[in-house]
């Protein structure tokens, strides 16, 4: 892993959300990046990859259509997923989750859509934000290390994000804080 004093997430951007049914909302983020469609698909789909950055972890690649165990960091039961969409290097599906991979000059624009409950949208949100600054910096060769759930919301900069994206939608976030320390 590498230092974390030199990483702070930046200010809140490029998310919006839009109501489902019930207390389920789809939060859209969007990012762009300084890598090629192809890189960025490597990334989304290869389990190797996928532990370097995501929340989540494969059994399998999430690069062709088919079913493999995904396990989110912190829940210690599989879920078996179903990759209904893989569209290389452009649109990835599964689950509550969709991905599309845009060509943007030399980068990707890259758009997540994520089902969630909307008493943690906010979460999700500040989650995914400091997961793609994790993935852009891997990409670029200059890895921190994957900062996800608890290890993500101690770092430097995750309460405000928090805030600022529960702000940006007009939500509140629970009442809860990391137990341990603030990491800087």
């Amino acid at each position: 892993m590498g230092d974390l004093g030199y990483y702070t997430p930046g200010p809140a951007s490029g998310a919006q959300i839009r109501k489902l049914e019930g207390e389920k909302w789809t939060l859209i983020l969007v990012r762009e990046l300084r890598h090629s469609p192809e890189k960025v698909w490597e990334a989304l789909t290869d389990p190797a990859q996928l532990r370097e950055w995501a929340p989540f972890e494969v059994d399998g690649s999430l690069g062709t259509a088919g079913t493999v165990k995904l396990t989110w960091v912190g829940t210690p039961t599989p879920i078996e997923t179903r990759v209904t969409r893989a569209d290389a290097p452009k649109v990835l599906e599964y689950g509550d989750n969709r991905w599309e991979l845009e060509p943007l000059g030399d980068g990707t624009r890259l758009t997540l859509w994520s089902n969630i409950d909307r008493r943690f949208i906010a979460w999700g949100a500040a989650g995914w934000h400091i997961a793609f600054d994790v993935l852009d910096r891997l990409l670029s060769g200059t890895p921190i290390g994957r900062l996800v759930g608890g290890d993500a919301m101690r770092i430097a900069g995750w309460q405000r994000l928090n805030t600022e994206y529960a702000e940006q939608f007009g939500i509140q976030t629970p009442n809860w804080t990391p137990k341990a320390g603030q990491k800087s």
